[in-house]
């Protein structure tokens, strides 16, 4: 069957090959392309009524001119006049500017449809479009007209006549897509009924409505696309059924120096689980600050370890390496395990040791850096890759450590709480553990909020902690002075501080530093020989120093609020009381918002939610690596609950032998085919 809708929009009257190629550059090829090129909003021409009209809004109004018009020239060609209208018995003023033409057709007693801005305190609307009441033009015109996204050579004018042709012409040949079941379950109009009602809405209602269809069938194809990719990668991949011994482990957790929580307990049941499972184990544990991942993880790798299997950890930079390394040695090697640490700084003969010991089984546990995805390291046997901080490293990083065994069972972590909109619309394909407990006796970080001029106050604050024998960071987002902007730098600060406190150690540490400074600034710091850090950002993630109880946060504007909550959680890591000051002088209302939030919640899950919130899907994890679908209609934040039933619906439905076999279903699998998913194979 010939598909019409994937005809060139050449086939439509009024489109030549100049104009193709102005629609070209809005995306729109084909007919299909132009039915789906959605109104980004509408303008609403409903009469209202002035009781319900709001100050600065557009609006539409209905009134009887009365008397003379008013006209007043100033300047160049500018002009304004202005005519008094009975709207509702109440006399208004209703202006034009430049618009002499309108000045003949406003004879007192006519009855005019107003458009524009209404002034609520002066009772004026500055008129942008009028029309005679009763008209052809004003009948003609319907309630709530479609705005389009434009480009150079495409107006609104000639987009909206020509999406009107392709509807007359094609409108039969739009197929419906979405299982009857479904339209039928959740009331959804038909496509074809729906397409037309986004563009040409009779009324608000069914503007709602095609919206509802529209979106629910976008989030529905998206989720299928993630279950179907999830069942294929489960049924090629051949995963390794590990054979654990479940009473060493418990053993394992038992001897451990603390009780885990019963969010700890809930997800190590989760991931050894899956690793006993027969597919390849594919999960994100996600968890705050301070949640406790770091033994989940030990327990994974031990677990792995006491099956006959190797395990790896890769995080993204070297200080958290052998941060992870250290923990997982004292864990660890008590119980028997060999760990070793392979980073960018582990050369010569050392590294040739350690890759010929990977190589031969005598390491159980290899924790490094990118190094580990290097061509040369080779593992005897890979049971458990964990991948730390993961939105860090490309999918190919990720893709490469994977490929090292022979499908081990794989687990993301990060210590950026995901809202749970985004976490199963970016991780759809993944399964989801969520560490929502914090450890017992961990005191919440005290958070203050303080002006540019306070700073003397703040560092008065700073040195009673200092005199009590603990330790500070000074964070600022920049490492030297930029004309650009006007904010703090480290190495400044680090000047000034160094002066201020003449008595105590300052370090300074930023990105740019060569690693074995790095390293010697920050073991000089967990070992207290330096009292304050000053630092960019690269303290974010991992740094662990029970004895520092304070952090001040300069220009703390600059920072999300998810990086703000990362490095407010270098502190509160002992059992002393600690304290995060937020130095701001923030321009914007968000801006002011998010201190405020910071101040108000330790909670990372809620601060990712109003994160979120204030910065949009796009923004959270950045654009490169975001993994999230360019959405036409359907929106993240307002559509989070269909997005939730369409992920159910999706996953009950390739999970279901029906699907893969009924012929009603035939467009859907025919779909997965286009987007590279197929009945057992997955195309790269």
């Amino acid at each position: 069957m010939i598909d019409l809708l994937a005809s060139p929009i050449t086939e439509l009257y009024g489109i030549g090959e100049e104009r193709a190629r102005d629609m070209a550059a809005l995306g729109i090829v084909s007919i299909r392309d132009l039915l789906e090129h959605f109104p980004s909003r509408y303008e609403d021409y409903r009469v209202r009524d002035l009781t319900e009209v709001k100050h600065d809004e557009r609006v539409t109004l209905v009134g009887t001119v009365y008397g003379e018009p008013s006209v007043r020239f100033y300047g160049k060609r500018k002009s304004r006049i202005s005519i008094k209208l009975v709207i509702d018995r109440v006399v208004v003023s209703a202006v034009w500017f430049n618009q002499m033409y309108v000045k003949n057709q406003l004879s007192p007693g006519k009855e005019v449809v107003v458009t524009g801005k209404w002034d609520k305190h002066k009772l004026q609307i500055t008129v942008s479009e009028m029309t005679e009441k009763d008209s052809p033009r004003e009948k003609k015109r319907t309630d709530l007209v479609p705005v389009y996204p434009l480009g150079a050579g495409v107006n609104l004018l000639f987009l909206r006549k020509t999406i009107q042709r392709a509807l007359d012409k094609y409108k039969s040949q739009i197929p419906e897509i979405l299982p009857e079941e479904l339209v039928q379950k959740y009331r959804l109009l038909p496509r074809r009924e729906a397409i037309e009602a986004i563009h040409f809405p009779q009324d608000a209602e069914e503007g709602k409505q095609a919206r509802r269809r529209l979106m629910f069938e976008e989030l529905f194809l998206f989720q299928l696309k993630m279950q179907a990719f999830r069942r294929m990668t489960r049924q090629q991949t051949e995963g390794v059924s590990q054979q654990l011994p479940m009473e060493e482990v418990r053993e394992f957790v038992r001897q451990l120096p603390f009780p885990l929580t019963g969010a700890q307990k809930r997800v190590v049941k989760e991931i050894l689980d899956d690793m006993q499972a027969p597919y390849a184990m594919n999960r994100l544990l996600q968890g705050d600050v301070g949640s406790g991942k770091t033994v989940v993880a030990a327990i994974g790798l031990y677990a792995t370890v006491k099956a006959g299997f190797q395990g790896a950890l890769m995080v993204p930079t070297e200080i958290l390496a052998e941060q992870h390394m250290d923990s997982l040695q004292a864990m660890l090697e008590p119980q028997g395990l060999q760990v070793a640490l392979l980073t960018g700084s582990v050369t010569g003969k050392r590294r040739r040791e350690i890759l010929d010991a990977l190589q031969m089984g005598q390491i159980d546990i290899l924790v490094g850096t990118h190094a580990l995805i290097q061509d040369d390291v080779f593992f005897k046997n890979l049971g458990l890759v964990i991948t730390d901080e993961q939105h860090r490293f490309g999918v190919e990083q990720r893709r490469v450590l994977r490929n090292k065994g022979l499908s081990p069972d794989v687990l993301f972590m990060t210590a950026t709480p995901i809202p749970r909109t985004l976490a199963i619309t970016a991780f759809g394909d993944m399964d989801v553990s969520t560490i929502d407990e914090m450890p017992a006796g961990r005191k919440p970080i005290e958070t203050s909020w303080a002006k540019h001029e306070q700073f003397h106050t703040v560092l008065e604050r700073l040195r009673v902690e200092l005199k009590h024998g603990r330790q500070a960071y000074v964070i600022c987002p920049l490492i030297e002075e930029s004309e650009k902007l006007d904010v703090q730098n480290a190495i400044d600060v680090h000047a000034q501080l160094s002066v201020y406190f003449k008595e105590y150690q300052v370090g300074l540490m930023h990105g740019r530093l060569p690693s074995k400074e790095k390293d010697a600034v920050m073991q000089d710091f967990a070992s207290a020989k330096t009292n304050i850090l000053v630092s960019t950002t690269v303290v974010e993630v991992g740094v662990n120093v029970p004895n520092a109880t304070y952090m001040v946060i300069y220009d703390a504007e600059r920072f999300g609020l998810a990086q703000l909550h990362q490095l407010r959680g270098r502190v509160g890591r002992g059992a002393d009381q600690s304290y995060c000051v937020l130095i701001a002088d923030p321009k914007s209302e968000v801006g002011k918002e998010r201190m405020r939030v910071m101040c108000e919640t330790n909670d990372g899950f809620e601060l990712s939610q109003r994160d979120l919130e204030l910065r949009g899907p796009g923004d959270f994890f950045g654009t490169k690596q975001s993994g999230l679908p360019d959405f036409k209609v359907a929106d993240l934040l307002s559509d989070y609950k269909a997005l939730e039933v369409a992920r159910q619906e999706a996953a009950v439905m390739v999970n279901s032998d029906v699907f893969w076999k009924e012929e009603k279903y035939g467009w859907l699998r025919q779909y997965l085919r286009t987007q590279g998913i197929l009945e057992g194979t997955v195309l790269d």
